[in-house]
């Protein structure tokens, strides 16, 4: 499967409708961008299973921001719509694979329970802050 550039009109769409998807945000100017791309897109016709897309984070600014772009590449991974994986840094190919291979493997009731659990946390804090002042 070939990488698909895609924009922040398609970005949410990508991320809920697709399983498993990994996001490399880039730029042309970027060395270490420009290495990456060849093991991102060997990585793309391996895996056919996941969606492998590219945003260019000088054509879609307002997008990498929103995403706390801050340093790239950076790569992303969503899982059933959740971010599971954040990493900025160029991945050698052993590297990719273990990403994916862990991302794939991931127990997703598990992660929605954590989070969950993480949520009622933060709520308990924050009535509890609030009781407090």
């Amino acid at each position: 499967m070939a990488v698909i550039d895609i924009t922040e009109q398609q970005f949410a769409d990508t991320i809920e409708t697709n399983d498993v998807v990994l996001v490399d945000f880039w730029a042309s100017w970027c060395g270490p961008c420009r290495q990456f791309a060849p093991t991102y897109s060997a990585a793309s016709e391996k895996h056919t299973d996941v969606v492998f897309t590219k945003v260019d984070t000088e054509a879609e600014q307002r997008l990498s921001a929103a995403a706390g772009i801050t340093s790239i590449p950076t790569l992303m991974a969503f899982r059933e719509g959740i971010l599971v994986f954040s990493q900025p840094g160029a991945l050698p190919a052993s590297g990719l694979e273990k990403v994916i291979a862990a991302v794939k493997d991931l127990d997703m009731d598990d992660v929605r329970a954590r989070i969950a659990a993480h949520q009622q946390e933060q709520q308990t804090a924050h009535r509890n802050a609030a009781q407090a002042s």
